[in-house]
């Protein structure tokens, strides 16, 4: 009976320094992981160019375990190895629990947060529809946000002042930009189509350090988080670097299939105003393309289109993403028109069923109807944004006036579609705010 006893605590013991030997090893290699030179650098950092500037506008987890000295100086960033126990550790490093302390330690250091890239360029009169989109942006957003705000040197104290206002809700970061463009070729540039709106093309050699981004429009609207339009580049294939929405649903009333004279995407175009990129491969990719035989990289190729077919785009930047895009289709992801809903979609009656399915997801107010009476029912929404302050109460409670200010417009065939405009929105509001907030 003795004999087995002993065989018993002998093998309890070897088990037990099985157990110390595994969590040794364990703790090994959750430190090097954690301070090792291989990890991708933090997600929010922007890059910088001449004249930009960091806000003030801090995002959610950035004050790590630097906000605690000391905490964890007994317990010194010393590895752990079959080499190297607890238990023959210098006498200034803590004993038996020292590797339990640094799996702890390790559980505790804050990890790179995967921050959503937003960017928008704002040029002359379009301050406040690009503060009322940030807005948008950040109201129903879950993942903290960093945006890129280009826009013209008289605009950057407007930005700044108003968005260093906005720090204390600690869920995003903003870095503010000139206007920039190729230095041989810039006023050509500027001029196409609408001032600054070519800057959009340039992102993927601006923004180097950046993967993946979200580019939009000063007019839009956000009614849905960003996390899932942002979680569509998981859907990629491939061979797709960017996504947009078709200009057209319905041929009959499409531009490009009508007027254009340059190549197009698709049956009726693509609409750039709501555009996620994969911008590594865009940086990496050689692109077809109908003035020379060999591929183009993106930066080389823009140049070249611009003077090929600058007498025959109407839609300057838009057309030129296009032509690239009629010659690279396998590139191109196409989501939904409930990403970019436009007047175009209701003006003479309903042609995107997606949206009278699910509701509006991005509302894209172009035409310049968030300011006037053409499209009574998209200025609601806008104005219902813009006059929205970040309380959680006040969130709550623009549905109600918003929808009696959507049965004014009934008249217009837009108006007729006014739940569409609330459908979404309304599941928005109870998904991020109707909850405890222990949930959220």
């Amino acid at each position: 009976m003795r004999r087995y006893l002993r065989i018993v605590v002998l093998c309890l013991a070897c088990g037990f320094c099985s157990l110390l030997y595994a969590f040794s090893q364990l703790a090994v290699s959750l430190e090097e992981g954690a301070g090792g030179s291989g990890g991708k650098p933090q997600a929010g950092v922007a890059s910088w160019i001449a004249g930009g500037g960091r806000g003030a506008a801090r995002g959610a987890g950035e004050a790590g375990t630097s906000a605690h000295p000391g905490r964890w100086d007994r317990c010194k960033d010393i590895s752990l190895s079959y080499w190297n126990p607890y238990w023959m550790l210098p006498s200034d490093v803590c004993g038996m629990n020292c590797f339990w302390e640094a799996a702890f330690r390790y559980s505790l250091k804050i990890q790179p947060i995967e921050r959503m890239h937003l960017a928008v360029v704002a040029c002359g009169e379009r301050l406040e529809e690009t503060i009322t989109m940030l807005k948008s942006a950040i109201i129903f957003s879950v993942k903290p946000l960093q945006f890129h705000v280009f826009a013209e040197d008289q605009l950057h104290g407007s930005f700044k002042g108003i968005l260093d206002s906005w720090s204390f809700l600690h869920t995003f970061n903003y870095s503010l930009y000139p206007i920039t463009f190729p230095s041989e070729n810039a006023a050509e540039w500027k001029k196409l189509f609408k001032p600054c709106a070519s800057q959009r093309l340039f992102l993927p050699l601006i923004l180097k350090e950046v993967d993946s981004l979200l580019y939009v429009d000063t007019d839009i609207l956000f009614l849905r988080p960003v996390d899932d339009i942002w979680s569509l580049l998981k859907k990629f294939n491939s061979t797709q670097i960017a996504a947009m929405a078709p200009e057209h649903e319905e041929p009959r009333i499409g531009w490009y299939n009508r007027f254009a004279r340059h190549p197009y995407y698709g049956k009726t175009g693509v609409n750039s105003g709501v555009m996620l990129m994969n911008m590594t491969r865009m940086r990496r990719k050689y692109f077809k393309n109908d003035m020379t035989p060999a591929r183009l990289r993106w930066g080389d190729i823009l140049m070249p289109l611009l003077k090929k077919y600058k007498l025959n785009i109407t839609w300057g930047d838009q057309d030129l993403l296009n032509i690239i895009f009629f010659h690279n289709p396998e590139s191109l992801f196409v989501f939904p028109c409930q990403w970019n809903y436009r007047p175009d979609h209701c003006i003479y009656g309903s042609n995107c069923l997606e949206a009278e399915e699910e509701g509006i997801f991005v509302l894209h107010g172009n035409r310049g109807v968030y300011h006037d009476d053409k499209q009574p029912a998209f200025r609601a929404v806008y104005e219902a944004l813009r006059n929205c302050s970040f309380e959680d109460g006040h969130i709550r409670s623009l549905l109600k006036p918003l929808e009696l200010e959507l049965q004014k417009t009934v008249h217009t065939y837009c108006g007729k579609l006014y739940k569409i405009f609330i459908k979404q929105l309304t599941k928005s509001i109870q998904a991020r705010y109707d909850r405890p907030p222990k949930e959220r």
